[in-house]
């Protein structure tokens, strides 16, 4: 999914199904839809095992947090992988974990050795598995489809996962009254492998960056220090978390409704899940219009209040008939909130960390659904079902308050193209990569008179130094010719401070052209990079080898 990209109207790429004309995509996505089948077969033949297994609500709760907790935990060091390498082969591997996986869970089950924690273990792996291929193949759409059909094929791949949610949890529970849950764990085996196959067809011409990768915990703290430092990511990701907390019970006490509440079988949890899914299918559809009709402040506020009156509805409701309406809103409203709020994400991440910050909202939303499913499951163990539906229903409409404090951004777009900004760097030193750390500071020749507006805009800077490498920012004014401003920043190492340079986007570039705009010289910034040696940065001793001076050498642009 591409940080730049406009999705307000499908008509733009020619029909919400125009990305099917493409093979790759197309190919993909079909296989993506089995995929989500065998995903969701797991989620309804764990639950009912786990009610099998275990009395405890709590335990039944579990089994939802269990295949959220990797999508918390892995899905940014994936994201991370999926930016630095090539993404189709870090897709097959995360199939190829999750096929494995539940091809051994299967063969547990069949020799009748499957435990409460063993179920709950397996979950995990086969979720370890999902969370490191969901980040490489969002990443991956923009180079399966043309631009003009990229915002079509982004809700294909929400309505993916959503038609196999309308039917694959009743299909499930029919399969699991037929044949056991030993039969869905095969299947969900099984169903990862046309995917894996798709991917392998694909050619994919992988474009290696001129530098290194970075390391993976440079990587991951990249990647969390642009969602901290950019105001529209930050806020969607504390929005869909607190929305995952507050409307986890839908999903993580749906057993629970069928079997308490409904005295139904699986069958019946299956249709409310079903429901769940077709109301998803529907409001997925209407994203795009949505976006043109209201504001995504206006329509997360609406969706979270809509989402808890069917939760309430739901926890007072005994009739399937009325339990399925409000399963269906409650779809409908997730699907658009989480829809809407990803929207936000892609808009303002740039191509560099398209993929983490995809992922930071995996785990944002993944974070709160988990931790509220096992929350809710402890209130529901302590009370009743009723009481902990109702309550989680109170919590998501108190979420549309959230927007007094963390208010979304307009519909404004962001130019995240990344641009080339010239004014290479002068080296006369033998630097290799891991030379640091490089301080760099930008003098500007500012008019007094406008040292306020100059100011504003210089924080704005602050914000584009730090969400794409920049540590330790500072503006200074000289006190003998207050005139001369001088903006500091370091980078921990040579290499971090050329991929630094490699991230601005088209909007990063224009605050820096209105911060020159105030310098009267007329002849740009005068810009000084210089090389700090602290204890530590050099070698032991000066006949130490340095493994990476002969291969590197002088580093220019």
């Amino acid at each position: 999914m591409a940080g730049t990209v406009d999705m307000r109207t499908e008509q733009d790429g020619g029909g919400a199904f125009a990305p099917l004309r493409e093979r790759a995509f197309r190919r993909i996505w079909t296989a993506s839809v089995l995929s989500n089948f065998g995903q969701l077969f797991l989620g309804v033949g764990a639950a009912w095992e786990m009610t099998r297994l275990s009395s405890s609500p709590s335990m039944v709760a579990l089994v939802q947090t269990a295949m959220m907790v990797p999508l918390m935990l892995v899905a940014l060091p994936a994201g991370a992988i999926a930016d630095m390498f090539d993404r189709r082969k870090i897709a097959m591997s995360g199939l190829a974990i999750s096929s494995l996986s539940g091809a051994v869970l299967a063969a547990i089950a069949f020799m009748q050795l499957t435990t409460p924690w063993l179920l709950l273990l397996f979950c995990v792996l086969i979720g370890t598995g999902v969370a490191l291929y969901s980040p490489s193949w969002q990443a991956s759409i923009p180079e399966q489809v043309s631009r003009k059909n990229l915002p079509a094929a982004v809700a294909l791949g929400t309505i993916s996962y959503n038609v196999a949610r309308s039917f694959g949890p009743a299909l499930g529970g029919l399969i699991v009254l037929a044949a056991g849950a030993k039969a869905v764990f095969a299947m969900n085996a099984a169903f990862y492998l046309p995917l894996l196959f798709a991917f392998f067809m694909w050619n994919r011409r992988h474009v290696p960056s001129r530098l290194p990768p970075e390391r993976m915990d440079r990587a991951i703290v990249s990647g969390v220090r642009y969602a901290l430092h950019s105001p529209p990511v930050r806020t969607a990701l504390m929005r869909v978390f607190f929305f995952g907390i507050a409307s986890a019970t839908a999903t993580a006490l749906a057993p629970l409704v069928a079997k308490d509440i409904l005295r139904g079988d699986a069958a019946v949890f299956g249709i409310l899940l079903g429901a769940q899914g077709v109301g998803a299918v529907l409001g997925a559809l209407f994203v795009s219009n949505i976006r043109s009709w209201i504001s995504t402040e206006a329509s997360v506020r609406l969706f979270a209040v809509g989402t808890g009156a069917a939760l309430a509805a739901i926890g007072f409701s005994g009739s399937l008939v009325v339990s399925c309406i409000a399963f269906f809103i409650v779809g409908a409203c997730n699907i658009l909130t989480i829809a809407l709020l990803n929207v936000t994400v892609q808009m303002s991440a740039p191509r560099w960390v398209t993929a983490r910050a995809l992922s930071l909202f995996s785990s944002a939303i993944t974070a709160g659904i988990g931790l509220g499913a096992w929350g809710w499951g402890v209130v529901a163990a302590q009370f009743d079902v009723s009481f902990a539906l109702v309550a989680s229903g109170v919590a998501c409409a108190v979420t549309a308050l959230l927007g007094l404090v963390l208010r979304l951004p307009g519909e404004e777009e962001e130019n995240n193209d990344l641009v080339e900004i010239g004014n290479e760097p002068e080296v006369a030193m033998p630097l290799t990569l891991r030379s640091g750390p490089i301080v760099v500071e930008v003098e500007y020749d500012v008019d007094p008179a406008k040292a306020r507006e100059f100011y504003d805009v210089m924080m704005k800077m602050q914000r584009v130094r730090k969400r794409i490498g920049g540590f330790d920012w500072s503006i200074a004014r000289d006190v003998a010719n207050p005139a001369i401003w001088t903006e500091r920043y370091h980078c921990p190492t040579w290499g971090d401070y050329l991929r630094m340079r490699d991230r601005y986007s088209q909007t990063d570039f224009d605050v820096q052209e209105l911060a020159d705009s105030f310098n009267r010289t007329g002849q740009g910034r005068r810009v000084t990079r210089r090389l700090e040696r602290p204890f530590g940065s050099v070698r032991w001793k000066a006949e130490s080898p340095d493994p990476y001076q002969d291969t590197i050498g002088y580093i220019g642009p």
